[in-house]
This record gives structure tokens, sequence and C-alpha cells, in this order.
């Protein structure tokens, strides 16, 4: 192939391809006889190369006329899993009003994966977001890429679940999780009046499923349910047959519905092998669901299933409440509690001081951190169409179709 020139003529720039050498240097000539010419009949002209910055100052002129843009900040949300449709709508709910406000979201769910969520957050941290909202599996797994996101100066907030172990996270948005405790161990102590049979000398048996060793939120709301029930079991107006009392020896890892069935099938198995279990104190609508499994699978009658309780207000668990087949949960109405969220991020992107009404309960080994808790309410079957349905958070077919 020939080869190419560029020839600069005046301000003016052309380009030939497969010039021959032969025609362009007879060119070259003609316009150094025509320079010499016009030379000669005035003041010589001269020619600068434009500055290499030229491109780049026109363009800095016309940010200046147009004045400064303003860049669209961004979030990164890191949900835990897709297995519980409440992280579902609470990472829909995020996304959605802060998209309404503007802000560039992104939005990740990492499966109950530790090093998935830990990837997933690094990789916001690359792309430059400007706050991170994180409702962590395990958060002593994230010190190390924490520190990374405080070290290039992006704001953290915990959602629901406390970041533990670190001085990097700014403000903790969650509901108040020792009162879902108080209000579980409440319902099964006035369900059941439990001050009349203490007074009475009778007795109720019961076994505990608590939630994950790696959630902050479980301790918590486990020592809510003790506060209420502790004097009972005291007292052996509840009595626990297999012993296991402690959080060591009741919580259920990643809060999974499948260990709660065993757990429960292996209790009925070795300590109620008549089903004669009266009360099974499940701190998740889970586990509530693997422990009715298990009923089942003993071929327990369901009108003789214990009292079940649960947390979260799922829609099975909704059903199952209308059916009998559960007799309570805990509804967090995430929409509240995103929003409680989206402001705390709006502030701290805006120069703003975020909204808090807790700066006493959540130590998180480092700091105590300022937190916003949203309340709890409990749901059974007689106010879960009045709250729920009538509330807007759930329609009647979505709960029944």
């Amino acid at each position: 192939m020939a080869p190419s020139y560029v020839i600069v003529i005046g301000m003016k720039i052309r380009k030939w391809i497969s010039i021959p050498l032969c025609f362009l240097l007879l060119f070259l000539s003609a316009c150094a006889s025509a320079g010499e010419q016009a030379a000669g009949q005035g003041e010589e002209e001269t020619w600068n190369a434009p500055d290499e910055d030229y491109l780049a100052k026109l363009s800095q002129q016309d940010q200046d006329k147009e004045g400064p843009r303003e860049e669209t900040k961004r979030v990164g949300v890191a949900m835990p899993t897709k297995t519980s449709e409440r992280w579902i709508n609470d990472g829909m709910n995020i996304k959605a009003k802060l998209e309404t406000l503007g802000y560039e979201v992104d939005l990740q769910y990492a499966d109950d994966d530790i090093d998935l969520q830990v990837s997933q957050i690094e990789s916001m941290i690359r792309n430059g977001v400007n706050c991170l909202v994180i409702a962590s599996i395990d958060s002593t797994r994230l010190t190390e890429v924490l520190s990374q996101a405080r070290d290039n100066g992006i704001a953290v907030i915990a959602y629901d679940r406390l970041l533990m172990d670190t001085d990097a996270v700014s403000y903790y948005a969650t509901f108040d999780n020792k009162a879902v405790g108080t209000l579980i161990g409440g319902y099964i102590e006035d369900k059941l009046d439990l001050k009349k049979a203490s007074a009475e000398g009778r007795s109720y048996t019961i076994e505990f499923f608590m939630g994950s060793p790696d959630d902050n939120n479980a301790v918590f709301l486990y020592n809510g349910v003790m506060e209420v029930l502790k004097p009972y079991l005291k007292d052996k107006t509840l009595i626990c047959r297999s012993g296991l009392t402690s959080f060591e020896d009741t919580c259920i890892l990643r809060w999974s519905e499948d260990t709660a069935e065993q757990m429960c099938t292996q209790l009925l198995n070795e300590y109620y092998p008549t089903g004669d279990l009266d009360i099974a104190c499940s701190a998740f609508d889970g586990f509530a669901y693997g422990i009715l499994k298990a009923w089942q699978k003993k071929g327990f009658s369901m009108e003789d299933h214990p009292l079940i309780t649960g947390q979260d207000a799922e829609k099975p668990a909704i059903k199952n409440i209308a059916e009998g087949k559960m007799d309570m949960t805990i509804y967090k109405d995430t929409r509240v509690l995103a929003s409680k969220c989206v402001t705390m991020v709006q502030a701290l992107l805006e120069n703003g001081e975020p909204e808090i009404n807790d700066t006493t309960q959540y130590h998180n080994n480092v700091l105590t951190v300022p937190s916003y808790l949203c309340e709890p309410v409990v749901i059974d079957g007689d106010n879960y169409e009045e709250i729920l349905i009538g509330g807007g958070y759930y329609t009647k077919e979505q709960l029944f179709q």
C-alpha cells in the first residue's frame, strides 16, 4: 500500500492517500515558489502550530459559558438475599425513592453469599458511588471493604442489620429489634394468659427458634423475648423440655427455613412424640413454615398445632394466619424503613443532618452508631385485614390468589 502524507497549507489541513512521491515533490516545489512571490509582494506571513491543549481550552470555555454542570450522585445498595420477599421489597423501595430524588442507584443482591457481597461492594467503590446502603449477610466479614469505603470518603449507612467491628459506618436505619422480641413474648403471655396460669400452677411446653448468630438484630430480639418470658420459665409456668433456652442453643444460621424444620423435627422426635408442644416461639416467618412442615410430616393434626409466632408479615405467613395455621407475625413496614433510610442518604449527600431517635442502644464494638428505629406492629387474625390490606401493604388478591 502506498504511504499516506499530511500537507499543511496556511491553517487548513488536507490528507491524501496513496499520492506518488514524484507528484508530491512537484506540488511542494510549486507551493514554495508561490510562497516566495507572496513574500516579495508584502510583509512576510507567519503561521504557528495550534496549542496541543486547544480543544480542551475550547471545551472549558464552553463549560464556563454554560456554568458548572452538576454531576449525578450515585448510591450503592447492597442487599443480602432474594430468598425472603421482604429484602426484595426493601431493595426496590429504596431504589425507587432514591431515583425519584435524581440519584443513580446500583442495587445488588448477594444470594446469602458473603464473598459475593464483598465483591459487589468493592465494585460499587471502584465505580465511584458517593454513599453505600448495606444490609449485611455477616458484617464481621465486611470490615476490610468498609475501610476501603471510608478511605475513599464514601458515607456508609447500615440498613436493618448493624455493621459490626468498624468505624466506617455513619448511621443505622432499622426497626426497634428489642421491641420485636418483647412483642412476640408479650403476645404469648397475653394469648395464653400466663399470669393467670402462673397463679393457678398451670404450665405450657415451649421451644425456641431464634435468629441467625451473625445478625446482631437476632440478639436484640432474643433479649426482648426473654425479658417477657424468662420469669415464666423460672417458675415453671413455661417448660422447655429440651432445656435449650440460650441464644447460642436456639439460634439458626442465615435464618434458614430448612434448618428450622430439621431442628423442629428433632425436637418433636425426642421430646414431643405425641405432639404435646404448646408453643413454638419463632423469630421469623420462615422458621414458622419449617415448623409447620415438621408438624405435618409427623402426622399431627393441624387443628392441634402449637401457638406459632413469626416476624416480617410475609404473604404466606398472613395466609397461614388467616387459615388458622399460624398465630401471629410482626409487621415491619419496609416502606417506612426505606423512606427513613433515603432521608439519611439525602442528608449525607446534601450536607444535611439525618433524623435519628436513638444514640445509646447500638454499639458495634467500636462505636455507638446513631440510629433511627421504626416501630414494629403485631399482626394476627384479628387485625391483618385492617392494617395490611386497609393500609395498602397488600391487596386481598396478593394474599389469597
